[in-house]
């Protein structure tokens, strides 16, 4: 860790329902999490989604637009949030469609209230490991911006396979001039194996493949 402290994870609830929205934020605030309610999705969108793992839970019938057809909504809009649907009227289709779209879960009313916290910690969970995914991948390209471009391209020839002797010939350099370029990226890198470069040049998506 780099001594930074996690933001506090955030739970939304979208419901029409005041009663039910003021029962789930007190049950989520009991287990101390975050907790922020709103009565429709328009209200929601109008929000800026913090930086902190964060999970929606949402009705599946609501005034206008429907739970399932917002979960569309937000996947064209790429925005990445888990949900929990609860629906009093769930049936199989309805469950299948939003489970095949990514859902955490899909209770049906009344649920008990282990199940609901289990179901968002579960997308709390998914959601911590995808920024935790974001932020490495950011830092590996960042890593790889600080090579020159002929180690970047030594780089890419090098996790394709290809031997230094290769290399040199297909880059009109000597070889020991790879072996150099080579070193820098490795050590640049942070690899401590030419596995570990390629593991690393395949996340960036700079491998060549040799035909």
């Amino acid at each position: 860790m780099n001594g930074q402290p996690e933001p506090q994870p955030i739970v939304f609830v979208i419901d029409d329902d005041s009663a039910l929205r003021e029962a789930l934020s007190s049950l989520f605030r009991s287990v101390g999490l975050q907790a922020k309610a709103f009565a429709s999705t328009s209200e929601f969108l109008q929000m800026n989604l913090p930086e902190a793992p964060t999970c929606l839970v949402l009705d599946v019938r609501l005034p206008g637009l429907s739970g399932l057809d917002f979960q569309s909504e937000l996947a064209k809009a790429n925005i990445d949030i888990p949900i929990v649907f609860m629906t009093g009227h769930g049936d199989i289709p309805m469950t299948v469609r939003a489970m095949k779209a990514g859902a955490v879960e899909f209770l049906p009313k009344p649920f008990r209230d282990q199940d609901m916290l289990d179901a968002v910690q579960a997308g709390l969970d998914r959601d911590r490991s995808r920024r935790k995914n974001a932020s490495d991948a950011a830092k590996l390209k960042a890593t790889y911006d600080t090579l020159t471009a002929r180690e970047q391209e030594v780089m890419r020839l090098v996790t394709a396979g290809l031997m230094n002797k290769q290399i040199a010939g297909k880059l009109g350099v000597s070889e020991i001039t790879v072996k150099v370029h080579r070193g820098n990226a490795m050590r640049k890198m942070g690899a401590k194996s030419l596995a570990e470069l390629v593991r690393m040049a395949d996340a960036l998506g700079v491998r060549r493949t040799m035909s």
